[in-house]
C-alpha cells in the first residue's frame, strides 16, 4: 500500500448497536474499493475484520480491527468497532482517534439502544458524522421510519442525501438527492448506472430534497435568505454546503442501502471522501507532560512526532501490538520515540499497516495515518509516544468503571499462578478489565463490562493457555459484631506429665462504634499476670475473631479488657495465655448478642425518566434505601444504599429493566445489621457450604 499525504486520509470509526451489520458493511466497503477480491460473510466467518475465533463462532464483532482501503486516490482508514456493550471500552478508545463516525442502523430495527449510545461518544469526541442505514433487503425494512426515529432522536440536522428505490424484496437502488439520479447497481454492485428518477418516486424525491435543502440553507445566513425568499439552491450550492456543514457537524447525512447486496456502498465511500474531514483539517490539542502546558498539535510531516496509543493486543505471531494513529510527524522503525506518560523511551521494533489479521510491513508511518508497532515493553493502551526533545501528552480516554464482577475459580489448584499470568495479558488488552485478590474472601475477582465479555476471556484463558477456570458468584465479605457487654473468664489448664500449661484470665468484650475496629486494654494490676504474657492474650483475641461464632466470619468493632487473672510460675507460657485469651473470646461473644453484618454500597442510577417506577421498584425489593432523585435532561439519577449482596448481578438486571439503556455506579459505603430471616438464611447457607 502507498503513502498518502495526510489530506488524502479519512479515518472513519464504524459504529452501531449489535447486528446492525457494520462489518458486512466494512467488507463490502473493502470488496467495492477493490481492497479484497471476495466479499466475505459474517455467518460464514470470513470476514476481514471478525477473524478472532471466538467472534467467528459467535457471529459478532469483540475486537476493533482496522482495515484500510483506496478509493480514488484517497486511502480510507476504516476503523470497525464492537456493537455490543460489553467491549465498549474498544469503541470509547477507537472513536478517540478518528475523524469521523460512521453511524450503520438497521432499516428493520431501526434506532435502538446501541445507536443512542455510540452517538453519545461521538458527541463526547465532537466527530462529524454519516449515517447508512443498512439491510434495505430486509424484511420489515423502512427508510423513512428509519430515518423519522433518526430526526426524532438525534436532531433535524439529520437529512438524508439518498433515498431507497423499493425496500425489502424489491429494494433495487437508491436515489440520489444531491444530483436528483437514480441509481441501479449491476452485478456485484462495484458499479451502477445512473438514470432518470423514475415517475412513481419523483414526488417523494423532490419532498426529501426540500428536507435536504432547507437543512443546508439553515447553516449559512445567505443561503437560508435565498431559501426563504423562495428561490432553490443550485446543486454545486447543495454539494458544496453538504461537504462543509458536515465537516463542521453542522448537518448529519443519511444514506442507505445493502451491505449484503453492495447496493448504495460506492456511493457511501464518495461521502466517506468528501464528507469526513481529513486530519489537516481539524485542530488538536495536547499538553506538555513536564509543565501541563497546552500544545497546539500541527498535523503536518515536518512537526514534531506524536502519536496515541488506541489498542494492545497479544498476537500470536509477532508477539505484543500496540495500534497507533499519528497525530504530527512521522515515525520509523528502529528509531526511538518517547512515551510521554510514563517518561520512557522506547525502541521501535516492526511497523505495520493493518487489514484485519494482515499485517503489512511498512518502514515509515506519516501523519495521519494508523498503524500498529510491535514489542513495545512499556506502552500501553492509551499512552502517547512523542518527540523526547518536543514532549507532548494527548488526552486520555476516559473509560467506564467495570461493573460486574464474578470470582475466577481453577480445578486445579496448581493452576492459579498460570491464571494470574493468563489473565494479566487480558489486562493488558482491554484497559476496562480489573482483577484483584480479594483479602477477605481470598478470592480472585475479575471485574468487567458484561457477562459475555468475561465468559470470552475465560473461553479464551481455556484454548490459549490450557487453563481450566470457570466464573462463579463472588462471596460477600460478611462481617460479625456483637451488642452487649459482657464479662468472660478462661482458665486454660493442661497437665500430662512434665511442664503443664496456664493461663487464666477475665475479660470484659464491649461493642464499639462503626468502623473503631479491635482495641484491647490492660488493666492489670498488682502483677496477677505478669507484662510478658499480656501480649500473648491480645494476639489470642485477635486472631480468635477471624472467625465468629454466628457463621465464621471475622468479627470486627470490638473492645477487650484485660483487667483480672492468675498465672503459674512454672506452668504459665505465652502459648497458654494466647489460648485463654481466645477462649474467653469465644466464650464472651456467645453470650455478647452477635450480630451478622453485610457491606452497603452507596449507588446511582441513571435511566430514562420511563424507567424510574420500575428501577425504584426493583431497589426497594433488594432491601434498597432511597435517598433522593436528581434530574439529568430526560433522565433522572437515583441515589440509593443497597446491600452488596443484592448487586452482584445488577448490572444485568438493570440492562434488562431499562432496555439497555441505563447506567450505575457504586462504591463501598458502611457496614450493617443484617435483617434476622436474611441472616438466618446466609448461616444456613455458609454451614452447607462448609459441610460440603
Amino acid at each position: 500500500m502507498k503513502s498518502y499525504q495526510p489530506d488524502q486520509i479519512r479515518n472513519v470509526g464504524l459504529c452501531s448497536h449489535g447486528g446492525a451489520g457494520k462489518t458486512s458493511l466494512t467488507e463490502a466497503l473493502l470488496y467495492s474499493s477493490n481492497s479484497i477480491d471476495r466479499l466475505g460473510n459474517v455467518e460464514d466467518g470470513t470476514t476481514t475484520t471478525d477473524f478472532d475465533k471466538e467472534e467467528v463462532d459467535r457471529g459478532i464483532t469483540i475486537n476493533t480491527s482496522v482495515a484500510p482501503c483506496e478509493w480514488k486516490g484517497h486511502k480510507l482508514n476504516l476503523v470497525d468497532t464492537p456493537g455490543y456493550f460489553d467491549f465498549i471500552g474498544d469503541v470509547k478508545s477507537s472513536l478517540r482517534i478518528v475523524d469521523g463516525a460512521l453511524i450503520v442502523v438497521c432499516a428493520a430495527s431501526g434506532v435502538q439502544v446501541g445507536t443512542e449510545q455510540v452517538w453519545h461518544y461521538a458527541d463526547e469526541n465532537d466527530l462529524p458524522r454519516v449515517v447508512f442505514i443498512n439491510k434495505m433487503e430486509r424484511e420489515n425494512a423502512s427508510f423513512n421510519r428509519t430515518l423519522e426515529q433518526l430526526r426524532e432522536n438525534f436532531g433535524d440536522q439529520v437529512v438524508p442525501v439518498m433515498i431507497p428505490i423499493g425496500s425489502e424484496d424489491s429494494f433495487e437502488g437508491v436515489i440520489n438527492l444531491v444530483t436528483m439520479k437514480a441509481n441501479y447497481h449491476k452485478g456485484d454492485g462495484k458499479e451502477f448506472s445512473e438514470e432518470e428518477i423514475p415517475s412513481e418516486y419523483q414526488e417523494e424525491a423532490d419532498n426529501f430534497r426540500e428536507m435536504l435543502m432547507e437543512a443546508v440553507a439553515e447553516c449559512d445566513d445567505e443561503m437560508l435568505e435565498k431559501y426563504l425568499e423562495g428561490e432553490s439552491l443550485t446543486e454545486d450550492e447543495v454539494i458544496n454546503g453538504v461537504k462543509q456543514f458536515t465537516k463542521e457537524g453542522e448537518l448529519i447525512p443519511v444514506l442507505c442501502g445493502s451491505a449484503i447486496q453492495n447496493i448504495g456502498v460506492t456511493q457511501l465511500m464518495d461521502c466517506l471522501k468528501y464528507y469526513i474531514p481529513s486530519p489537516v483539517d481539524l485542530n488538536y490539542q495536547g499538553f506538555n507532560p513536564e509543565t501541563e502546558e497546552e500544545v497546539k498539535i500541527n498535523p503536518s510531516e515536518e512537526g514534531p512526532f506524536s502519536a496515541f496509543v488506541f489498542k494492545t493486543v497479544a498476537d500470536p505471531y509477532v508477539g505484543r501490538l500496540n495500534y497507533f494513529r499519528v497525530y504530527s510527524g512521522q515515525l520509523s522503525d528502529d528509531k526511538e520515540a518517547y512515551n510521554s506518560n510514563n517518561k520512557t523511551s522506547e525502541r521501535i521494533g516492526k511497523l505495520y499497516y493493518l487489514k484485519g489479521k494482515e499485517q503489512i510491513p511498512v518502514n515509515t508511518v506519516s501523519v495521519g495515518d494508523i498503524a500498529a508497532v510491535s514489542k513495545l515493553q512499556k506502552t500501553a493502551t492509551g499512552d502517547t509516544l512523542s518527540d523526547s526533545e518536543k514532549p507532548v501528552k494527548l488526552p486520555e480516554v476516559e473509560f467506564p468503571d467495570p461493573v460486574i464482577s464474578f470470582a475466577v475459580v481453577t480445578q486445579d489448584k496448581g493452576d492459579e499462578e498460570k491464571v494470574g499470568t493468563s489473565l494479566s495479558k487480558f489486562l493488558e488488552e482491554d484497559p476496562i478489565l480489573n482483577l484483584e485478590k480479594n483479602d477477605e474472601t481470598k478470592e480472585t475477582l475479575i471485574s468487567g463490562m458484561g457477562e459475555l465479555q468475561l465468559e470470552i476471556i475465560i473461553e479464551k484463558m481455556k484454548k490459549k493457555y490450557g487453563v481450566d477456570v470457570e466464573l462463579k458468584t463472588p462471596k460477600v465479605p460478611y462481617k460479625e459484631t456483637i451488642t452487649k457487654t459482657v464479662n468472660a473468664e478462661e482458665k486454660y489448664k493442661k497437665q500430662s506429665g512434665g511442664r503443664g500449661q496456664y493461663g487464666h484470665v477475665f475479660i470484659e468484650f464491649s461493642p464499639l462504634q462503626e468502623g473503631e475496629g479491635f482495641q484491647f486494654e490492660n488493666n492489670i494490676v498488682g502483677g496477677v499476670i505478669p507484662k510478658t504474657y499480656i501480649p500473648a492474650v491480645e494476639k489470642g483475641i485477635f486472631e480468635a475473631m477471624e472467625t465468629g461464632v454466628l457463621a465464621g466470619y471475622p468479627v470486627i468493632d470490638i473492645k477487650a479488657n484485660l483487667y483480672d487473672g492468675s498465672h503459674h510460675s512454672v506452668d504459665s507460657s505465652e502459648m497458654a495465655f494466647k489460648v485463654a485469651g481466645a477462649n474467653a473470646f469465644k466464650k464472651g461473644m456467645q453470650n455478647a448478642q452477635p450480630v451478622l453484618l453485610e457491606p452497603v454500597m452507596e449507588v446511582e442510577v441513571r435511566v430514562p425518566e420511563k424507567f424510574m417506577g420500575d428501577i425504584m421498584g426493583d431497589i426497594n425489593s433488594k432491601r434498597g434505601k432511597i435517598q433522593g432523585m436528581d434530574p439529568d435532561g430526560d433522565y433522572q439519577i437515583i441515589k440509593a444504599y443497597v446491600p452488596q449482596a443484592e448487586m452482584l448481578r445488577y448490572a444485568i438486571d438493570l440492562r434488562s429493566m431499562a432496555q439497555g439503556r441505563g447506567t450505575f455506579t457504586s462504591v463501598f459505603s458502611h457496614y450493617e445489621r443484617v435483617p434476622d430471616d436474611v441472616r438466618d438464611e446466609i448461616i444456613e447457607e455458609t454451614t452447607a457450604e462448609k459441610e460440603a
